[in-house]
């Protein structure tokens, strides 16, 4: 039971240095340091100890909140860009696939004009025209990642967009 008792009192300690107790822990804090020698000396070593750490300077740019100021509006503004960006990208998507579903017979006849013109076999054709379609999405895509990744900076900086070099 005494062993709960200490074990208590150090959370209420760290407790009441960080956040502040309610009068009833407060008091019942109180007493147990009056009766207890022990976790009164380690209240007492662990407040100096926290004074000793706030005496101690610390150099602060004078510009920090400003240039915290410049952060915060700048990824702001990366944020807007890229949300706006996102629904432009969705609105050209869709039109490209309309324009593909709409379009993919007149491009099949060609491929069929310039496959019967160069005597090419029909699975030559299809893979022509399967290609004709996936390769300019496909060159999307990766520009896409590509700009995501340059935009998180990932490209050139390893992945952490925290850790300055």
């Amino acid at each position: 039971m005494s062993e709960n008792l200490h074990s208590r009192a150090q959370k209420l300690l760290a407790q009441s240095l960080v956040e502040g107790l309610g009068a009833t822990d407060q008091s019942w804090l109180d007493a147990h340091l009056i009766e207890c020698a022990e976790c009164s000396r380690e209240a007492f070593n662990t407040r100096e100890l926290l004074r000793a750490f706030r005496n101690v300077p610390v150099a602060v740019p004078r510009d920090l909140a400003a240039r915290t100021q410049m952060r915060v509006r700048l990824r702001a503004q990366e944020s807007a860009q890229s949300s706006s960006s996102g629904v432009l990208l969705w609105v050209i998507a869709v039109a490209s696939w309309l324009l593909g579903v709409f379009s993919a017979p007149l491009v099949w006849r060609g491929f069929v004009w310039v496959g019967a013109q160069l005597h090419l076999p029909k699975p030559v054709l299809e893979f022509g025209f399967v290609l004709w379609w996936t390769v300019p999405a496909l060159v999307a895509v990766a520009i896409v990642l590509h700009q995501r990744a340059v935009t998180n900076g990932f490209v050139g900086r390893g992945f952490s967009r925290d850790v300055q070099p």
